[in-house]
């Protein structure tokens, strides 16, 4: 079983905090305006919304961006009059990362309750169990 990771449909600009204040005053406004430029190009991706943290705004869309759809993004974002657009980095796509959850091995704790299990202890556990057989196969194919 795998839990879902970031999504790629998550366009990542990172920004100075100065910045994402002015621009997500206006987000709705933004989204109307990058869906414009993208369907000037004729692009099947449209914005759903924008959000920011800290570091980075983050436009959400409706599929998997290109290339050329970020290129879109960013030159609308340097472009915003109140935005110094020195300090808008390159826009990237999250990484999306798939963790393996494993279920029903069984735990053998230590004689000294303090110390943790180690990687070689995982391992020797998950080739003793039918598991690292099915983890091969699925490798290899």
């Amino acid at each position: 079983m795998t839990s879902k990771g970031p999504s790629r449909k998550q366009v990542i600009i990172p920004i100075s905090s100065d910045n994402i204040s002015k621009f997500m005053k206006n987000s709705l406004l933004h989204v109307a305006n990058i869906n414009q430029s993208l369907r000037n190009m004729k692009s099947e991706i449209l914005v759903n919304f924008i959000c920011s943290d800290l570091t980075s705004i983050m436009v959400v869309t409706n599929k998997v961006t290109v290339q050329s759809d970020l290129h879109v993004i960013e030159n609308y974002i340097k472009k915003v009059d109140d935005i110094d657009f020195i300090n808008v980095d390159v826009p990237c796509l999250s990484q999306s990362k798939s963790y393996l959850k494993i279920i029903g091995i069984p735990y053998f704790s230590h004689d000294n309750s303090n110390k943790c299990l180690t990687s070689s202890d995982v391992e020797s556990i998950i080739k003793q169990n039918q598991i690292f057989d099915n983890i091969v196969l699925a490798l290899k194919l």
